[in-house]
């Protein structure tokens, strides 16, 4: 697929904003959705609009074939061993916190330990904060390093016999750096400890082999990767889910209901309570054929590649401007760049910016640890998709200089 034609499957992009043309640089927070995304969403309203799993007749079974059908594709997207691994949720965030829950109350006990990195999103933070409060266990905190990537080694060294978990996001949303996942888990599961990765950032720019990371639980949401809003995947060893309590009751997560006691479904409908997303959640089938696409385009691989030469080029040379998450090493960033500007706040730039058509998030990304770390109170971000191109970015820094020029 070439870029031209990845861009024809968004028709978003051709929007003029204040009269400019739309360049879209926040796909960390949400990515546009392809026509194929829609089209299938527009087609389950329309033919198949029923609940999944309870009814006989074909609108309840087509709809229920989408559904399961989903589960099977997701399961092949991450390699894992069965589709009872794959839970479907509402996004990454409620991957996370359903693990935050039944792990904590399966496993974790007064005076344990989780551990987490102080450059995670939020959402990988605060569900482990509530679990540790009603469980009465602590949060340790695996700092980054200076460059803010994570080490095995740090890590190793603060695992204790009283570790019950570690959480790291697969890529940071802030720093867009990629973190070896493979030797943090390998690290871990030398002490026994089981691993979550959330893979909100991860899953859209790596080919994820759960399998070869060897992870116990990885979380990622759909609208990230293309797919309608409110929708959601936990993959999640067989063993562990097996041994961890349902997270919701209701309907669907049940084997037999009476007064003198509930006993639950098996996997994965025991994490599934109530009507699921019925529509959205095969959204997304065509998500996963598009990524697949350019993943398979050494064109906009090309691209992608430029982009980001091109971007830490500007940024390091460039004194005004201080860049957060400087890789290492070839292949460690992806097209994602957290910067700030001295004698600029990060909003006036973002609402100039927005004004000559370019879409950037500003603010904390929802990682206030992470900008305390690095000292100030919040950063612009600009993140790119395969249909974004590198006039795009050229256009950017253009006009990312002008609105340094008229704020310093």
């Amino acid at each position: 697929m070439t870029i031209k034609e990845t861009r024809a499957q968004f028709p978003v992009l051709d929007t003029k904003v204040y009269g400019k043309p739309l360049i879209y640089l926040d796909n960390a927070a949400t990515a546009q959705r392809p026509e194929s995304v829609v089209s299938k969403w527009n087609a389950l309203v329309h033919t198949s609009n029923a609940n999944i799993h309870r009814a006989v007749h074909k609108l309840a079974a087509d709809a229920t074939d989408e559904y399961e059908s989903t589960r099977n594709t997701v399961k092949d997207f991450l390699n894992a061993s069965s589709r009872e691994e794959i839970i479907f949720t509402s996004g990454a965030t409620a991957s996370i916190n359903l693990v935050a829950f039944s792990f904590g109350e399966a496993y974790v006990h007064e005076g344990d330990e989780i551990i987490v990195s102080d450059a995670e999103h939020h959402s990988n933070i605060v569900p482990w904060q509530m679990m540790c409060q009603r469980k009465g266990a602590s949060l340790k905190v695996l700092e980054i390093e200076d460059n803010g990537s994570l080490s095995p080694e740090r890590l190793e060294k603060l695992i204790s016999e009283k570790t019950k978990i570690v959480a790291i996001s697969h890529i940071s949303n802030v720093l867009g750096l990629v973190n070896p996942v493979k030797e943090l888990v390998t690290a871990c599961h030398k002490h026994g400890v089981p691993v979550l990765v959330d893979g909100a950032q991860g899953i859209v720019h790596e080919r994820v082999d759960v399998q070869a990371l060897d992870c116990d639980f990885y979380a990622f949401s759909g609208h990230k990767l293309y797919a309608a809003t409110g929708t959601g995947v936990l993959y999640g060893k067989k063993n562990w889910l097996d041994a961890m309590p349902p997270y919701m009751g209701g309907g669907e997560m049940i084997h037999t209901v009476s007064f003198s006691g509930t006993t639950y479904a098996p996997l994965p409908a025991k994490f599934e309570a109530g009507t699921q997303n019925l529509n959205a959640t095969p959204t997304l089938v065509p998500a996963i054929e598009f990524v697949n696409s350019v993943r398979d385009s050494k064109e906009v691989e090309a691209e992608q590649n430029a982009i980001t030469e091109y971007l830490l080029g500007v940024f390091s040379r460039d004194t005004r401007i201080k860049l957060y998450g400087v890789p290492r090493r070839t292949g460690e960033k992806i097209p994602l760049f957290s910067f700030s500007v001295e004698g600029a706040h990060h909003e006036d730039l973002a609402l100039l910016l927005d004004k000559m058509g370019i879409a950037v998030r500003s603010g904390q990304m929802c990682a206030e640890p992470l900008m305390d770390r690095f000292g100030t109170t919040g950063m612009v971000r600009v993140s790119f998709a395969p249909y974004n191109t590198l006039e795009e970015a050229e256009s950017f820094v253009k006009c990312l200089y002008k609105a340094i020029d008229m704020l310093i």
